[in-house]
């Protein structure tokens, strides 16, 4: 018996109530394009994020130097979904590799005036975090530059990181510097690279040296004692002077690091209203005329694998600002779409609920929670309307789904006996999984069954009290589960019931605590398990023969568990539980349940109750009886009938 598990409504419920997903409108920051990111909808403008791979393999396959480099405007009105396509770009490259990526979001320039380099340090930054290889950018870079000198084999950036610093370390003991071995040897291919850069992006891959290496990269100016150690310059220099340098670092970096991956640059939200230069430019004329910029005076090489520049602009910025720009600008921000932005759409009916699903879906999994479907609470019927009609921003959906994300309390019927009627059908047929191999929840169910027949006379006994509490407990496990005291013909009835439905150890176990009638204090054992799994014993077996003696040298039983007898019961014990739910009271529950004889008249019960013997317990109800339980359990009037149980120099190449 396999089901889908699907967790309490109340479980559900009561996790809608306490967290709304939705409140944080889904406004994406820099933190979460590097970091986890959002839920992302794949289909949802995907026409962008498979034109911006598109121009990857252009600018990578392309033999034109020409091709090398290539741009993409992106526009949309606020809150579509500029940052989280980008986001979306950027986890991609991350999981199946293809490019390096590098971020400059527009709160990054703070000064105008230095434009330059603040972009300079926006891509030491970018390429210090980590990309497919699970280390730092840099250190993808690095790695292929040292293969590409090796000799003897190749390494893997995260092999050559763990044994970098060692092998530098043995390098000077033989008077030798494995970074100017290396620096030497990659010159030779690079001859026109910076070589302090270069160098500088080798010492990457030392772990001590890597952070110093980065300043360095950045523009920043060393503490001397780290640009003695790194055998870099280190000239101090003012903020004017970096940003009259920094075009020619931004460069070198990006020609020597396009040799070996793509780099796709994205500058986003270049509409901020950051303090404005001297001249009074705004940001959007600043970064665009930037980007015209880098795309006039790098020089590409056939061999380079490309460049590929985003630029991420309000739809208005773009209509209003840069596409009026004199000199070409426009046609270098967005050339490979010949000048024609790509514009993002608003969410439509059929995103709407792919939206609402993957956030869902991250939500219920963060709850460990399984709803009753996919879109729970909300209803794929509205949410289809108001994607159609509102045609909203991704954030104005997010929005109404906040305001929406709420438990809608069903109308109960007023009668009490109506609702038990309606709890009990409810929970009657809930997907509870394979509960026949749960035995906590049937002895449960069976516990509670006999606390609502308390004072009542079922199979000659008169039930005084059901205790849950059997002396002694051994390691705080308890093989007898509850106790049932009674009278029965002026003599004191105390049986033993054990629900036993997981493996032999347990069963055997189990069984040595129900024949000790002496010091459980009982007069009688009682075993509940599957017939099936009675037939599966072996006769030589030490459950098998503490069974025997059970049931004939100490008086006591085993009840096959029947799906029939035991699911009602189950049902009851639910509707006790979530009585709130249903606004019923205990004493309405128990209430119902005597005058309707439910659990009376239940036989798994009255076997439990009745005397070792193996006769079919007789139950005489009226007619009136029979149709009350046919409608309460929504099963067959006939009850079943219980059957008897059956027994490149050697410094490099170490690398």
């Amino acid at each position: 018996m396999t089901n889908t598990f699907v967790s309490s409504i109340e479980a559900v419920n009561a996790a809608i109530q306490n967290y709304n997903p939705f409140t944080n409108d889904g406004i994406v920051k820099e933190q979460d394009v590097w970091g986890k990111g959002f839920p992302d909808v794949a289909t949802l403008n995907a026409h962008a994020s498979n034109k911006v791979f598109e121009a990857i393999k252009f600018v990578r396959t392309s033999q034109s130097s020409q091709d090398k480099l290539t741009s993409i405007a992106i526009t949309a009105q606020k809150g579509v979904g500029k940052t989280h396509l980008l986001s979306r770009i950027r986890h991609q490259l991350e999981k199946e590799g293809g490019a390096l990526f590098v971020y400059a979001g527009g709160n990054n320039y703070t000064d105008l005036n230095l434009v330059k380099y603040q972009f300079q340090q926006t891509l030491a930054d970018s390429l210090s975090k980590t990309g497919s290889q699970k280390v730092m950018q840099w250190q993808e870079v690095a790695t292929a530059m040292v293969n590409e000198v090796k000799t003897d084999n190749f390494s893997t950036p995260a092999e050559l990181v763990k044994r970098f610093d060692q092998a530098y370390i043995d390098s000077l003991a033989k008077n030798k510097n494995l970074v100017s071995v290396l620096q030497r040897q990659v010159i030779k291919n690079k001859p026109y690279a910076d070589p302090y850069i270069l160098r500088a992006i080798l010492w990457t891959l030392s772990e001590t040296q890597a952070p110093f290496a980065i300043k360095y990269l950045s523009g920043e100016q060393l503490a001397q004692v780290n640009a003695d150690e790194l055998g870099l310059p280190n000239l101090s220099k003012t903020n004017q002077d970096r940003e009259a340098e920094a075009l020619k670092n931004i460069q070198q970096i990006l020609n020597l690091v396009s040799f070996y991956n793509p780099v796709v640059i994205c500058f986003d939200e270049i509409d901020v209203i950051n303090n404005s230069t001297d001249d009074g430019l705004p940001t959007a004329s600043i970064i665009a005329n930037f980007v015209k910029i880098i795309h006039d005076t790098l020089e590409n090489s056939e061999l380079s694998q490309g460049i590929v520049i985003l630029t991420v602009m309000l739809s208005e910025t773009w209509r209003d600002k840069v596409n009026s720009m004199p000199g070409g600008t426009p046609d270098r921000i967005s050339k490979y779409t010949q000048r024609k932005p790509l514009d993002l759409n608003n969410v439509s009916g059929d995103s709407m609920v792919q939206l609402v699903t993957v956030w869902l879906k991250e939500f219920y999994r963060l709850k460990n929670l399984v709803p009753p479907h996919p879109l729970y609470p909300f209803e794929e019927s509205k949410l289809r309307e108001y994607g159609k009609v509102s045609k909203p921003s991704v954030r104005e959906a997010l929005r109404w789904c906040a305001d929406n994300f709420k438990i809608v309390q069903e109308a109960l019927p007023s009668d009490p006996f109506e609702r038990f009627t309606l709890a009990f059908q409810r929970e009657s047929k809930a997907d509870i999984g394979d509960y026949l191999e749960n035995s906590d929840l049937i002895s449960e169910a069976l516990y509670f069954g006999f606390v609502t027949l308390k004072g009542q006379t079922l199979e000659e006994v008169i039930i005084e009290e059901v205790t849950n509490d059997v002396q002694p407990k051994t390691y705080h496990i308890n093989y007898i589960n509850f106790k049932i005291v009674g009278n029965k013909n002026r003599k004191e009835v105390k049986i033993g019931v054990a629900v036993i439905q997981s493996s032999q150890v347990t069963l055997t176990a189990g069984l040595k605590w129900l024949i000790d009638y002496e010091r459980y204090d009982l007069t009688r054992g009682c075993l509940v398990r599957s017939e099936s799994k009675i037939k599966q014993m072996k006769n030589h077996s030490s459950a098998y023969k503490l069974l025997n003696e059970l049931k004939f040298a100490r008086g006591g039983k085993h009840v096959d568990l029947i799906e029939e007898e035991i699911r009602p019961l189950v049902a009851l014990l639910a509707v006790y539980q979530k009585r709130r739910n249903y606004q019923l009271t205990e004493e309405e529950i128990f209430d119902i349940i005597s005058k309707n004889k439910i659990t009376f008249n239940n036989l798994l019960l009255r076997e439990i109750l009745s005397e070792p013997s193996g006769n079919m317990p007789q139950i005489n109800e009226d007619e009136e009886d029979k149709e009350l339980i046919t409608v309460l359990l929504d099963i067959p009037t006939s009850p079943p009938i219980r059957s008897e149980t059956d027994d490149s120099d050697d410094d490099i190449n170490k690398l």
